[in-house]
């Protein structure tokens, strides 16, 4: 690793109904991604516990922000000495839950943020069990640093949502994810994540589900938009370099955020 750089690792790999068995994967992926030099650990959405379809279940194994899924996110991150993002089923009211993401390193939790933009579409209606996060601070952190944003999946769909990102800061979009398989869907994936990195000039680290549930493909784009890591459709680490000198570069000869003449209101 060259000086001034973090390696980030996106881990992708498919979560059950099990809290307990997703708890033992997530050590495993954790363990390997550090050992091949990971500082930076993304999982992908709803690593604490996933059930397809949808239903009460979910309600059932969500858990507080303070809970067991957390403290082990935690310990795995001091252990390791890395910072590690991951997907969670939080709890929340009226028998719905938050999609949330936790950004965590061995001082505790560095960043928290709940999904804004609910998967309503392709036939599929998340918000019959999630309830939407709040509109608020860009959830950003920093590694290295480089400093990093949180979005999720369905988010990646919102530009709005990365020039938020961008505009508090961020270096590099975090994107775990549970990309639904349907027609074009790989298409869409992949062409979103160069979509957001090139008109944020910002690296993306994307960690999505395998098949044949999810679409597969996590991913490391660079700030112009070129893979420079990723994994197939099955289970898988891949790992790669980010570089902030890079991102200063790629925004000096392409000022687009400096130059754009709109900022993002809520509604």
């Amino acid at each position: 690793m060259n000086a001034g750089t973090v390696v980030a690792a996106v881990c992708q790999f498919a979560p059950v109904a099990d809290r307990a068995a997703n708890r033992e994967r997530i050590a495993e992926l954790v363990a390997r991604a550090a050992e091949r030099g990971a500082k930076l650990i993304v999982l992908p959405e709803y690593s604490s516990y996933f059930v397809e379809p949808m239903d009460d279940s979910l309600a059932a194994n969500a858990e507080q922000l303070d809970g067991a899924f957390t403290a082990l996110v935690r310990e795995l991150a001091a252990r390791h000495d890395v910072v590690i993002v991951a997907g969670m089923v939080e709890a929340a009211e009226a028998g719905r839950i938050r999609n949330t993401l936790v950004a965590v390193d061995r001082s505790g939790i560095l960043a928290v943020y709940r999904k804004q933009h609910l998967y309503d579409a392709f036939g599929q209606a998340e918000s019959r069990w999630i309830a939407p996060g709040d509109l608020g601070p860009a959830a950003v952190f920093v590694v290295g640093g480089l400093t990093f944003g949180l979005m999720t999946c369905y988010d990646l769909r919102f530009p709005e949502v990365a020039r938020t990102l961008v505009d508090a800061g961020a270096e590099a979009l975090v994107v775990p994810a549970e990309w639904v398989r349907g027609p074009l869907k790989e298409h869409h994936w992949t062409t979103l994540l160069a979509a957001r990195a090139i008109e944020s000039t910002a690296y993306v680290v994307a960690a999505d589900h395998p098949a044949p549930i999810g679409v597969g493909h996590s991913a490391v784009m660079d700030p112009q938009g070129v893979a420079i890591a990723g994994v197939g459709t099955g289970e898988g680490i891949a790992l790669a370099e980010l570089d902030p000198t890079l991102v200063a570069r790629v925004r000096e000869s392409n000022p687009v955020l400096r130059l754009r003449r709109y900022r993002v209101v809520p509604r």
